[in-house]
């Protein structure tokens, strides 16, 4: 059901790229025009965003990679999600009172990933330096890079926190006391010099290019900025959501045993489509699980802003998403059943579930017959009301997963990026994590902690318990999918909770509705914040549904009617969806790419 568009859909030849911002996806298209493959233009569009969108992702975050390589017609998932230290046990948490992990500070910090994940790619599948790679990071942050609204927005939230308890943080981001102006050139010499070392190391013993990428990973996990973590982990005492100080948990050792794995992904058909997503650790799997329930209604005549349509995805995604909460975890240390949580016959089951009326309960299933885990009665109704640990006024600004986007229930962003080039490999990689109001800026780096660990429960009984060396299980959620087996898409979105809500509504438009990618992205989303929340205070509405101010009246009427609790967001107000493919025509090989118009700062580009 194609319809008007904000922005063309980029097409062409040679190659295209998508990502969250304008100078991330410019850096990204230079490295494709300098004869870099997908996978070098992924690196140096990934260090860009940590540097121009610093309220959304950092050095010390995460960043999940699925990548497509044409030459070996293989997807491997680089897992860029970092593992609790070895000190992070329930016990440790329970004994200092907490009944959940902060959202901000040094106790929700795990082993910083993103790292490790850029520099495995870069060596195992490109072919530039690092060294030409992280030059226009470097270059943003030495000599400035134009501030945008959102960034000194999410600075404010935390000025006060920033000169009263993070003094480090005020130093960067606080200049003559107040928050930066938008538009601005903003500059983080800080976070430059710390590159610029770990390139002086890693280019100091010569040798080949791999050997150099090995010395920098070196630098990070083994050296002296793994040092400089260590020593504020244990010296700092830090003010955190729970109105308390703690000192961290992550150690130099910590960081000296992780390395980044790679994997296979999980992969769904539906329609002619093969659909790959990262495993039980991340919630990548319930976007499949959300197609193997929708695979029984007939969707091609559906009104995507109809009330049909929109009840039927969003009571699909509920199911999903509680299946999420009973049984994903990391598969080291759980038995996630995912092969009968996407088989035929438990999903014929599941879809009985979906009625005329909106569900408000939490209904996940028995795989097997298990019993499921569901969350302590009262823990998420008390998060909803406020209850349980304390905040301290204006102090606790920052929890959670940034909210960039004025979206009601919803909260989380981060970013996001795709790129294919002329040779028909694809990425696709969602940084997050090290938000700059995550945790104090650690002075001798100029960057923060990451605070993931606040995903994982601390109870024993949840199949995503905190526990030493456990990924938590991570929201981000990058997406690949082949069509007829053969390399077609790359998309998703920041946005927390709401990726695989918003990365399916993409999806369907595109297979089902027939709109190309900027339509896809256009159209009016909707999204339910039914479960409990990744984020602390781990707050779940059951029942919500937030849909954006466009959506037609007699939809919004229709579906309260049904039962929904509905809430507008604002006429643009969803998530910030980008996606790049590849299509075999007549004449030839033609790559397309989209960006999302809202907040007004992802470009797609690409000829």
């Amino acid at each position: 059901m194609p319809g008007f568009t904000t922005r063309p859909e980029i097409r062409g030849t040679f190659g295209v790229v998508a990502s969250t911002h304008w100078l991330a996806s410019a850096v990204g298209m230079s490295v494709l025009e300098r004869g870099g493959n997908a996978f070098d233009a992924a690196v140096a569009t990934g260090f860009a965003l940590q540097v121009v969108e610093p309220h959304l992702n950092g050095p010390l975050g995460e960043a999940p990679i699925l990548v497509w390589d044409q030459k070996k017609r293989q997807a491997r998932m680089i897992c860029g999600q970092g593992v609790a230290p070895e000190k992070a046990t329930i016990a440790h948490y329970r004994g200092l009172g907490l009944d959940l992990v902060p959202g901000t500070g040094l106790l929700a910090a795990a082993v910083p990933a993103a790292f490790d994940a850029w520099a495995v790619l870069l060596r195992d599948y490109g072919t530039m330096p690092l060294s030409e790679l992280l030059a226009p990071a470097i270059g943003y942050a030495e000599n400035g890079y134009p501030l945008v609204p959102r960034i000194r927005e999410t600075i404010a939230t935390v000025a006060e926190l920033f000169r009263v308890e993070w003094p480090s943080s005020a130093a960067i981001y606080l200049p003559n006391g107040a928050p930066p102006p938008a538009g601005r050139l903003f500059r983080n010499p800080g976070l430059a010099a710390t590159y610029q070392r770990v390139l002086q190391e890693a280019e100091a013993g010569g040798g080949s290019r791999e050997a150099r990428i090995e010395r920098a990973r070196d630098a990070w996990y083994r050296g002296f900025v793994a040092a400089a973590i260590d020593r504020f982990c244990r010296h700092e005492n830090v003010f955190d959501s729970s109105g308390q100080r703690h000192s961290g948990v992550l150690t130099g050792d910590d960081m000296a045993r992780w390395r980044v794995p790679v994997e296979a992904p999980l992969a769904y058909d539906y329609r002619g489509y093969t659909v790959l997503k990262g495993g039980p650790w991340s919630q990548g799997p319930v976007l499949l699980q959300q197609l193997a329930l929708l695979s029984g209604f007939d969707l091609d005549d559906t009104d995507p802003t109809g009330p049909d349509f929109v009840h039927t995805v969003v009571e699909c995604a509920k199911l999903a998403y509680a299946d999420r909460e009973a049984w994903y975890g990391d598969p080291d240390f759980v038995d996630v059943p995912m092969a009968t949580l996407l088989s035929p016959e438990y999903n014929d089951a599941r879809r009985r579930l979906v009625g005329d009326r909106a569900s408000l309960e939490l209904r996940p299933g028995s795989p097997d017959g298990r019993v499921p885990y569901v969350p302590a009665p009262g823990r998420a109704e008390a998060a909803a009301a406020g209850i349980g640990e304390p905040t301290v006024g204006a102090l606790a600004g920052g929890i959670g997963e940034p909210t960039v986007s004025p979206l009601g229930a919803v909260a989380g962003d981060t970013c996001h990026l795709d790129i294919i080039d002329r040779w028909g490999n694809m990425v696709s990689a969602t940084p997050s994590g090290g938000w700059l109001q995550s945790s104090p800026a650690i002075p001798a780096l100029g960057f923060c902690l990451g605070s993931r660990l606040q995903i994982s429960w601390l109870d024993d009984n949840s199949a995503s318990a905190l526990a030493p060396g456990k990924r938590p299980r991570s929201t981000l959620s990058p997406t690949l999918a082949l069509k007829d087996g053969e390399p077609y898409l790359a998309f998703g979105t920041p946005g927390g909770d709401g990726q695989d809500q918003w990365s399916t509504q993409l999806f369907l438009h595109h297979v089902h509705h027939g709109m190309n990618l900027q339509e896809a992205i256009d159209c009016p989303e909707f999204n339910t914040g039914h479960f409990p929340s990744s984020f602390y205070p781990r707050a779940a509405q059951p029942g919500s549904l937030t849909l954006e101010g466009r959506m037609p009246e007699a939809t919004q009427r229709a579906l309260a009617r049904r039962g929904h609790r509905v809430s507008l967001g604002e006429t643009w107000s969803g998530g910030r969806l980008t996606a790049c493919a590849r299509e075999q025509t007549p004449e030839g090989i033609v790559l397309k790419a989209g960006a999302n118009p809202r907040g007004m700062q992802s470009y797609a580009v690409g000829r």
